[in-house]
């Protein structure tokens, strides 16, 4: 038995490579970006390490080419939950009792191949199925989940470090258990690295997980499970189930053994997994773990102190790298009347030079949308700022979804600082910018503050301080990701800890000890080497 008593140091971020022309990753990406157009691939089930296949498929294609076709995937039923639930279970003793050492060794060994044997495979297959440009895919798939992966290991060993002091004939500790059950992690589509982490972080803290992986993120998180499984993880210990959400959840929430969510997605299929959790709690060994980032309505808030190049470029990259689909990204600014004219100038001029099109095209900064539903939802915004009187649409406003789910980069002007479109999530490329006048700054922080039910991330632009700290304080719950003359997106594991409250989420921090601490269920045990032999206490004597 190996006594050892070790610690993981903590890691650098993942360099993210450049993919300059002639370089070996940009050679090696192109490679993948070939097979993998050229192939149609069968995605089964995985449960207890086994391939399931239940003859019901549908189609994963590419959203910037809807006519290609990616693979063909099964789709799981009552039955097979049932199957994933019987799995969860029987891994779950075995490794929750693993040493935690060698639970590390197996996250960190797929980090280990994300960063070198598959790093081309995942980014490529981030890019073909999720519509990413290089950069975009590099950052998420690669970069991302490498730092999960190995930052997670490193505040394990701080969480399981983390002990009570002992008075002198007693000794304290904490037994960092597992949850009594499985977790069911649901994972979105626009980003490989949460759906990796929403399973790795309960699982590396000895849980097992019933992964429901988004349907338009197939592609990828198939991949993504089958690296898990080379670099050693148990049968068992995550079970990977593509399907109809109410299908499986049906199942997932009817089981005794269900002991937590991890979810990213929208606001409504939180509240609702939340309510189904609920209804069901007598069921329950214990009351479940709810963890979950939901939507966001983003703002970029700028001070007559700002610099107009700063901010365009905040805009432009805040609100259109993929597509504008991040829950972090920005979706509606406040720009001072004195600062607006400069800054239009200048996003006109570099949205002149956007290229949109398909992500084998390095060239192209601005790709498609997720699927025909995204399609629609974003362009009846955009109708809606049309018909209005109080909406300009100062750039864009335009959408094909005849080959692929292409939405122009778009920018509304609104005189109203309550249009729909300045406080309803859209998850897509618009923006809409509301022009305040330069004396109504504290005043139009409080708009900003009261307009959006969410409170996921938020910038101020100002080379004022005051204006900052006016920001700040006027601004604290309204961001749980809040920047300082930066873009409001961008968060690195290690290094800005991500999550939001109000309507944004549970805030419990993704990329820090934070996260991990919610699937662990402490025991504290004390051991008192002499114990009494006389029930009396000294005050109880006679004077």
């Amino acid at each position: 038995m190996n006594n050892a008593i070790f610690s993981y140091d903590m890691p650098g971020n993942e360099p993210v490579k450049p993919y300059l022309p002639g370089s070996p990753e940009r050679d090696a990406v192109k490679a993948e970006l070939k097979r993998l157009s050229a192939e149609v691939i069968d995605i089964p089930l995985i449960i207890g390490g086994k391939e399931v296949r239940t003859g019901d498929t549908a189609e994963v294609v590419m959203p910037h080419n809807h006519h290609h076709v990616l693979a063909h995937y099964h789709k799981a039923s009552a039955r097979e939950v049932a199957m994933a639930v019987e799995a969860a279970d029987k891994a779950r003793k075995e490794w929750g009792e693993m040493p935690w050492v060698e639970r590390m060794s197996i996250t960190v060994k797929a980090a280990e191949l994300l960063a070198t044997k598959y790093r081309a495979l995942i980014n490529a297959s981030t890019m073909l199925g999720q519509s990413k440009n290089i950069f975009q895919a590099e950052i998420d798939a690669a970069c991302e989940t490498v730092d999960f992966l190995r930052f997670n290991a490193h505040f394990m060993g701080m969480v399981y470090a983390d002990q009570p002091i002992s008075d002198p004939g007693i000794l304290n500790r904490v037994e960092y258990r597992p949850l009594e059950g499985f977790v069911f992690t649901v994972t979105p589509f626009n980003f490989t690295s949460i759906a990796a982490n929403l399973n790795m972080s309960p699982a590396l803290m000895g849980n097992t997980t019933i992964w429901k992986p988004a349907t338009t993120a197939l592609f990828s998180n198939y991949f993504m499970m089958k690296i898990f499984q080379e670099a050693g993880l148990p049968d068992g210990v995550i079970n990977f189930l593509p399907g109809k959400g109410s299908v499986i959840g049906n199942g997932v929430f009817a089981a005794p053994s269900f002991a937590g969510i991890h979810f990213t997605g929208s606001n409504v299929t939180f509240n609702q997994l939340w309510r189904m959790a609920s209804e069901n709690l007598p069921r329950y060994h214990a009351y479940p773990k709810i963890v979950g980032e939901t939507g966001g309505k983003d703002f970029i808030f700028v001070h007559a102190s700002a610099g107009p190049a700063e901010v365009a470029t905040a805009i432009v990259r805040g609100a259109f790298e993929f597509q504008g689909q991040k829950c972090s990204a920005a979706s509606r600014a406040y720009i001072p009347a004195s600062l607006w004219p400069e800054v239009r100038d200048i996003m006109g001029g570099m949205l002149d030079e956007v290229k949109m099109g398909d992500p084998v095209n390095f060239t192209h900064f601005f790709n498609a949308v997720i699927d025909e539903a995204s399609f629609d939802n974003i362009m009846g915004y955009i109708a809606k700022a049309k018909e209005s009187a109080d909406v300009d649409i100062v750039f864009g406003g335009k959408g094909d979804k005849s080959e692929g789910y292409f939405v122009e980069p778009t920018v509304l002007l609104t005189r109203d600082p309550h249009f729909i479109s300045m406080e309803e999530e859209i998850f897509g490329p618009v923006i809409t910018i509301y022009v305040y006048q330069d004396d109504k700054y504290e005043e139009t922080l409080r708009i900003c503050d009261s307009t959006s039910p969410y409170g996921l991330t938020g910038a101020i632009f100002a080379s004022d301080r005051k204006a900052v700290l006016t920001a700040m304080s006027t601004l604290r719950y309204a961001a749980g990701n809040f920047y300082i003359n930066d873009k409001p997106t961008g968060a690195v594991v290690g290094q800005q800890p991500f999550g939001g409250s109000r309507q944004s989420g549970t805030n419990d921090k993704a990329g820090s000890y934070l996260n991990l601490l919610r699937w662990v269920s402490p025991r504290t045990i004390k051991e008192n080497f002499v114990p009494p032999t006389d029930f009396r206490y000294p005050f109880m004597e006679a004077r």
